[in-house]
């Protein structure tokens, strides 16, 4: 044994200690969201509430071939039923804001915490598996800001089953559907990357993946499915098809790492 490896409980203190580090960044983190969220809320959570939102107003120029119109004309009432949901909204978006924010850090953290225990040529796979995952993550979370919820939000709020019906959407319905989406989309593009890695050790690679593509096709159409729970057609296609995407891109990168004989 090497006089500078690490025992069982130098790990476990490293691990404690990076754990430690973990949870202040965070708290810090969620204070100053928590702070700065009142503004936050209006420009960016609410914003797709708003005819003015930057999507509405680009799809403005093909809204006779769309299934709602453009930004002129839409709005919709945010209401709220409960007496503590404003302030546990206030505490549940900050805390989501903040691991975004912190996400970063959190991944820095778990490759230095694994880093001394790899091999020389482990370093570059598990270094594009940590980084390449966080951008997956946040390229993920930004389909979904800017392109899925709008679109499946624009769609069902603009549904009338009657004209004497009026929508008024509840704050708790508006957020769970918006921090849901958002972040279920964050972990769905991580497909990608789990296809790769897997590929690397051998399990999956391009003949299994394209073999049962139709197999797959069916898993994230009911994968889209839990992610918009509405079920109405649109919706389903506008989240379907970024993940089947999703899953050609897999086979793009398996394809490119590993060789069928």
């Amino acid at each position: 044994m090497e006089e500078n490896q690490m025992t069982f409980w130098g790990h476990l203190e490293e691990l404690r200690w990076s754990l430690v580090r973990v949870v202040v960044v965070l708290l810090v983190a969620l204070v100053a969201c928590f702070c700065a969220m009142p503004t936050l809320f209006d420009s960016v959570v609410l914003a797709p509430s708003r005819g003015d939102f930057f999507l509405y107003r680009a799809l403005g120029v093909a809204e006779s071939i769309l299934p709602f119109g453009g930004a002129n004309g839409f709005s919709v009432d945010i209401v709220n039923i409960n007496v503590a949901s404003q302030f546990l909204t206030h505490i549940k978006t900050s805390f989501w804001v903040a691991l975004l924010v912190a996400f970063p850090y959190l991944i820095y953290e778990a490759w230095r915490f694994v880093r001394p225990a790899l091999r020389p040529n482990e370093m570059r796979g598990v270094s594009i598996a940590f980084f390449g995952g966080m951008l997956m993550f946040y390229a993920g979370c930004a389909v979904g800001y800017a392109v899925v919820f709008p679109l499946t939000f624009r769609f069902l709020a603009d549904y009338n089953l009657s004209e004497q019906i009026t929508n008024h959407i509840s704050l708790d319905s508006y957020m769970g559907n918006f921090l849901g989406v958002i972040f279920m989309l964050g972990v769905v593009f991580e497909l990608p990357l789990l296809t790769w890695v897997l590929s690397k050790i051998g399990i999956v690679n391009r003949r299994i993946l394209r073999q049962y593509r139709r197999h797959a096709v069916v898993v994230l159409l009911a994968l889209a499915a839990v992610i918009t729970p509405s079920g109405d057609p649109f919706t389903l296609m506008v989240v379907f098809m970024p993940l089947y995407l999703l899953y050609e891109m897999g086979i793009v990168l398996c394809q490119k790492e590993r060789r069928e004989e």
